[in-house]
């Protein structure tokens, strides 16, 4: 409090050189934050990977299995099955061969109330249990298969279910298991699983009223950790291992690599993120190499979407990766069901030999490559160095304010002087920031409204109302300066530009605490812009016409259609300009209406951040450069 109180507060050496040096010393920050991110790559800020949680005995399995022929068998029939039924499930089929197999059966209910059209659809989930022949069920295992029906746009798993069934059967018979093993077929992709999820533990994740998970007739013990199979083919030539889960949270480290180093053990080529692991002796190109791996996982992770149906068991304390695998291409080397068993076998085995749950190794981690990690002590440093700029930012603006800088005719002498500081327009500023927060909370409660109207008087699809709705709240916002007009003081402005930067520094700091990613890419484009916005007085004209362009680029609504646009470039290189523009527009609306959902149906915050947190810290610095300022 003393800085605050005592008028000599700002006198010192180093807030002199602050004030002098404000922006050389913030810019330096943020180039120095963006080189070390880069770095991170590098192994000397990385290390190997290794097991902290000694009890899985990774490796010290013998492994029985000899899963090829039985799977082999059960895939022939279920593709038989699928041509019957190639919309949907063939649930009496999975039901009779877990019954056949002896598990306790039971099938799980549930059902989804589209929220903008109040269109209602259902699906069913199969899942047999193993229970434990010496334990009292009180903690169990899950694998499971998202089954996928023959005319599904993605890649088919049948192979995942034919393997899964060949697994029950194995495990059926052996007696050292000491936790229940629950084998989980799932509808509708991650809709499934979050309603078996819900059900299981009796909660609702999203929107009341949205998806209805209904009750399960069978439960197993306390779920310690999950592996989720995406085998696209009986000969495989890969597996790669996703990790990402719901708003970017991770699985344990130990899971990871424990699914890595079975996987090497079998001599199976691994992956992560698709990529193989580098061999290149060309240190350079090796970093070059990594350093896009690990940006392709912090893209990924930045959206807050799972990668798998893993990624659903994470908020639930539950440990879960993905394993998928990918058809044989070109002149790679391919593997049968016989590794690819042994491979799950000896998970499942490592995680039944666990005491307690995942608790040791790191739950914050990046991942360049798949045996290195990058620890959350090495990857928030850059973050902490780009956000710091924000807050010399804001405390310079702050000094200046509480002592205004006067320089005497030498200039290399910087005297400041403590004078009566006039009173600030309060209700002025605290209704710039209030009304720009409201905006937020307006647009995130809007898309019913958006939809309804759309449909009512233009009779538009769900997609193209929000799209719609949300390019009128942008021109709006775009348009704020020019309908407002009116002028604020100064030293008001400064002090709204302190508190934008404040806000924004803060906001990055606590989203990186639960997906850092997206607190990283964020920052990196959003820190300089505020950097260099501060209220218009004697700025030369063609820089703030340079401005206004930066901050239209940057406002969520254009920077999420020019990020969506890329990705389609990226996709569909072939395309003409006409085409991908087409295809960039409805894969925008699209995306819109996704978000949307998403935060409805699995509580993922990535829109509600973007409407009530970027938005408005965007419309106050928006204002901040546009509005007239008097003395």
């Amino acid at each position: 409090m003393g800085l605050l109180t005592d008028p000599r507060a700002g006198t010192g050496k180093t807030i002199k050189f602050l004030l002098k040096r404000e922006k050389q010393l913030c810019f330096l920050l943020y180039i120095g934050g963006v080189i070390c991110t880069m770095f991170l790559a590098v192994p000397a800020f990385n290390d190997h990977t290794y097991f902290s949680e000694n009890a899985l005995l990774p490796g010290l399995v013998t492994k029985e299995s000899n899963l090829e022929n039985t799977s082999k068998q059960f895939y022939a029939k279920l593709l038989h099955e699928m041509e019957r039924y190639p919309n949907s499930m063939p649930y009496a089929w999975l039901s009779a061969k877990f019954n056949q197999l002896h598990l306790d059966t039971f099938v799980h209910n549930f059902s989804l109330t589209y929220p903008f059209k109040k269109q209602k659809f259902v699906g069913q989930n199969i899942y047999g249990i193993v229970r434990a022949p010496k334990a009292a069920s009180t903690e169990a295992i899950i694998v499971s298969v998202p089954f996928r029906p023959m005319n599904s746009i993605y890649l088919s798993t049948a192979p995942s279910v034919a393997l899964l069934l060949a697994f029950a059967k194995f495990c059926r018979k052996q007696k050292y298991w000491a936790k229940d093993i629950i084998f989980l077929i799932t509808e509708h992709e991650q809709l499934g699983m979050q309603a078996w999820l819900d059900a299981y533990h009796g909660v609702t994740s999203g929107q009341e009223g949205v998806l209805v998970a209904g009750d399960l007739p069978g439960h197993a013990g306390s779920i310690q950790a999950a592996i989720n199979l995406e085998l696209h083919a009986m000969k495989i030539s890969s597996v790669d291992v996703k990790v990402e889960g719901l708003n970017g949270q991770l699985p344990n480290l130990d899971l990871f690599n424990l699914a890595q180093n079975m996987i090497a053990k079998e001599e199976i080529q691994k992956t992560f993120q698709r990529r193989v692991d580098s061999t290149d002796t060309n240190e350079l190109r090796k970093w070059w190499y990594q350093f896009n791996t690990l940006m392709t996982m912090i893209a990924t992770q930045a959206t807050g979407i799972p990668s798998g149906n893993h990624g659903l068991f994470h908020r639930f304390g539950i440990e879960a990766v993905t394993l998928e695998g990918f058809e044989k291409t070109g002149k790679s080397s391919e593997v049968n069901f016989y590794h690819v068993g042994r491979v799950v076998e000896s998970m499942v085995r490592s995680l039944n030999n666990l005491l307690e749950r995942f608790h040791q190794s790191y739950f914050f981690y990046l991942l360049p490559s798949t045996d290195r990690y990058i620890s959350i002590s090495l990857y928030m440093r850059p973050l902490v160095l780009i956000v710091a700029s924000l807050f010399i930012k804001a405390f310079s603006i702050w000094q200046k304010l509480q002592s205004p800088v006067l320089q005497n005719g030498d200039k290399k002498n910087v005297q400041i002087q403590n004078v009566k500081v006039k009173r600030f327009d309060i209700g002025n500023i605290a209704s710039e920031i209030l009304w720009a927060h409201i905006f937020g909370v307006c647009l995130l409660l809007s898309p019913q409204m958006f939809t309804s109207v759309g449909r009512q008087i233009w009779n538009l699809r769900t997609e193209d109302s929000i799209y719609f709705g949300n390019v009128v709240a942008t021109v709006l916002t775009l348009l704020w300066p020019l309908y407002s007009r009116r002028s604020v003081k100064y030293k008001n402005a400064l002090l709204v530009c302190v508190i934008a930067s404040v806000e924004l520094a803060t906001a990055l700091i606590c989203i990186a605490m639960c997906n850092f990613s997206l607190a990283l890419l964020a920052a990196s484009v959003y820190v300089p812009a505020a950097l260099l916005s501060t209220p218009r007085q004697g700025s030369a004209p063609g820089f703030r016409v340079l401005l206004y362009i930066l901050w239209i680029l940057l406002h969520p609504f254009v920077a999420s259609s020019i990020i969506i646009m890329g990705y389609t470039y990226l996709n569909f290189p072939g395309e003409s300009f006409l085409s991908l523009i087409f295809r960039g527009y409805h894969a925008t609306k699209q995306a819109f209406v996704f978000s949307i959902i998403d935060s409805m149906i699995y509580g993922n915050w990535f829109y509600n951040v973007t409407t009530t947190v970027m938005l408005p810290i965007w419309l106050l610095f928006w204002n901040i450069i546009c509005l007239k300022n008097t003395p």
